[in-house]
């Protein structure tokens, strides 16, 4: 595949999306964003490289198939980063999660094939694994989800392959795992991380839910910008499944422990609540796939990522709600 100059980062406003959108900028590349602001923030975005022309903002939503043809139309490859990334959020309302997951997906795929899109990097998530006894979780293995999230995210996933088959549309599948990092967003459908960070910062404790022996793979952002990178420029087969971690485990426990201890509040302790329906008891990549076909390589343990973030959240972006988080 010849390089593309110009790309399309759907949510390109939200918080992976937008680091991904920084990095596009400074490597040269002429950049649109697809974004409905329904997560994403205005102020992730570098307000200079709009004026300047290095970013093209489009305001839509990707369950409009007009719309996003007529976006689609001037860009030679897509990263598809939009979607309602919680599980908590899916279980409320599965039919939202699958327009905005699935068929805005579709909508994406259909126009890409029909307007000769050079590549479709599409953001997929570890969650599409379910509860799998065997670890580390192998791209190979089987894909049982156990929340409408999850299920949505394989069906993407499946429609990237299969128009990869019948269309021989370019495309490859990046299973995030437990994506931090700076501009994550703090509230109901947050990640643990901001959560317990926002808790942290307003003196109170980290609330876990179950024992805190849940394992994670935390990823920091960089290493997944990092890996859509790779797979935007490498030549992979079309149609690819790859895992997208840091390759090692952080129990909840040690992270409440360790993000007490790096923000100066060791005597904060966690409590702990009732175990909630559609988490994923253990979470961990194997990742030699990753580093065979794109030669990823993370660089960040969350002892090197979590200072960054403790940094970015500042007081003011650390106001809590008039009630507390649950995480």
């Amino acid at each position: 595949m010849t390089e593309a100059s110009s790309v399309l980062v759907t949510g390109g406003a939200g918080f992976i999306g937008s680091n991904l959108v920084d990095r596009l900028v400074r490597e040269g590349y002429r950049v649109g964003i697809l974004d409905d602001f329904s997560t994403g923030e205005i102020s992730n975005i570098n307000t200079d490289d709009i004026e300047k022309g290095r970013v093209q903002l489009h305001r839509g939503d990707i369950t409009d198939s007009q719309f996003v043809r007529a976006v689609v139309k001037d860009y030679e490859a897509i990263y598809h980063e939009a979607a309602l990334p919680s599980v908590a959020r899916s279980i409320e309302d599965p039919i939202l999660v699958n327009n905005v997951n699935v068929t805005g997906t579709l909508n994406l795929l259909k126009a890409a094939v029909d307007l000769k899109v050079k590549k479709v990097v599409y953001a997929s998530s570890s969650s599409v694994y379910g509860e799998s006894v065997k670890l580390p979780k192998v791209e190979t293995m089987a894909s049982v989800p156990v929340s409408p999230y999850g299920a949505s995210k394989l069906a993407a996933e499946n429609y990237c392959r299969v128009f990869a088959k019948v269309y021989g549309l370019q495309t490859v599948c990046l299973r995030y795992f437990n994506v931090y990092g700076p501009r994550q967003k703090y509230g109901h459908y947050s990640g643990v991380i901001p959560i317990f960070i926002t808790r942290l910062v307003n003196d109170f404790p980290p609330v876990i839910f179950g024992d805190g022996e849940q394992l994670r793979d935390f990823t920091f952002v960089q290493d997944v910008v990092e890996a859509n990178i790779l797979a935007l420029r490498r030549d992979v087969n079309a149609g690819e499944v790859l895992n997208i971690a840091s390759g090692g485990t952080t129990s909840i426990n040690e992270l409440a422990a360790l993000l007490a201890k790096l923000m100066g509040k060791p005597q904060i302790l966690p409590e702990h609540a009732a175990e909630r329906p559609g988490d994923i008891r253990a979470s961990h990549a194997d990742i030699s796939r990753a580093r065979a076909v794109l030669g990823y390589e993370p660089k960040f343990a969350p002892a090197q990522g979590l200072p960054t973030v403790i940094k970015w959240f500042s007081p003011d972006r650390a106001l809590m709600a008039n009630e507390p988080d649950q995480a």
